[in-house]
């Protein structure tokens, strides 16, 4: 099959022609149509990421396709099924095997190309936003980076929870991008000074939950818009620097910081975690989510795909696709 390598951290990826990976007990094998781009893949091909692996590895977290084979006992999906799945490694290729808990069989009107872009953002801001933040209808949320992958799932997530949803994007077309899909109101932060907008728009009295993938001093001004009792859910670090929050702010406003590694939920609950990122899947069935993939590749041009959400040029997801066929 073909597939993308990582050889060296650090370095750029190439395509080469390997053996399909081995069918485990409880797998699934996959022939991938389409595999998600995360900011996550980057960070592992660098040697960057919670979870080392040791090249040469193929990187890819999710996938889309058809299955091929099933371990025995598998009784979840079967052969000819169209599936999406949630990988440890190993999307970046034209076959894939993954935890038959891990593979959710998609809804017949979901393409392939989507389906790939939808588990690990769908799936972080499903589950962020509902087990750890409670977000309830009629709060307000704060969501950063929200023209992107996983920000612009926030925003539709929490507009179908009910909450009021402020969206912070870099340019107006982004900010757009943020409005198109349920915020109620965007800051241009390239452009205008988010502490004060919020304030403004909240009048006075600041948000009740952060969603933020970016960090830095993105967070910072958070911090001085949450209201009291406020909760920040911490995501990622999209901007290169990792954010230190001051304990007298956390004491004087109540606030709470919430770390969150989606990925952890998959052992630590994971009826929980599965069961949310179904519910995702069958809300976006029944319309109340509009998944965005903004560029599609094919797996030669992983580094390029990967370039793009490094340099914050692409809105919703990036998808690579690969010539298997079910």
């Amino acid at each position: 099959m073909r597939a993308v390598l990582c050889q060296a951290l650090g370095q750029p990826l190439v395509v080469r022609d390997i053996a399909p990976p081995p069918l485990f007990a409880d797998g699934v094998r996959i022939a991938v149509q389409a595999a998600g781009v995360n900011f996550a893949d980057s960070l592992v091909t660098n040697g960057q990421y919670q979870e080392k692996l040791e090249p040469p590895f193929t990187p890819g977290f999710e996938a889309a396709g058809t299955v091929l084979e099933v371990a025995p006992g598998v009784t979840s999906c079967r052969p000819g099924d169209r599936v999406m799945a949630v990988l440890s490694q190993g999307g970046y290729a034209e076959q894939a095997v993954a935890r038959a808990g891990d593979v959710w069989v998609i809804p017949d009107s979901m393409d392939m190309v989507t389906a790939a872009g939808f588990p690990i953002t769908y799936g972080t801001s499903h589950y962020g936003l509902i087990e750890r933040c409670h977000l309830q209808p009629g709060e307000t949320l704060l969501v950063h980076g929200a023209a992107g992958g996983v920000g612009l799932t926030a925003v539709e997530v929490g507009a179908a929870l009910g909450a009021t949803v402020i969206a912070t994007a870099g340019g107006p077309d982004k900010v757009a991008v943020a409005l198109e899909h349920g915020a109620a109101h965007g800051i241009d932060y390239k452009a205008e000074d988010i502490r004060s907008r919020v304030k403004e728009l909240t009048g006075g009295r600041g948000v009740d939950v952060v969603y933020d993938p970016v960090g830095g001093s993105v967070f910072d001004a958070s911090l001085r818009c949450t209201a009291p009792n406020g909760r920040i859910l911490v995501v990622g670090f999209a901007s290169g620097k990792v954010s230190t929050p001051p304990g007298n702010l956390l004491l004087v406003k109540n606030l709470t910081v919430i770390g969150y590694n989606w990925g952890a939920y998959r052992t630590l609950t994971p009826a929980t975690w599965r069961d949310s990122l179904t519910q995702a899947l069958d809300w976006c069935a029944a319309g109340r989510l509009r998944p965005l993939v903004s560029r599609t590749l094919p797996l030669e041009q992983a580094n390029e795909a990967i370039g793009l959400l490094k340099s914050r040029a692409a809105t919703g997801k990036v998808v690579l696709t690969t010539a298997a066929q079910p």
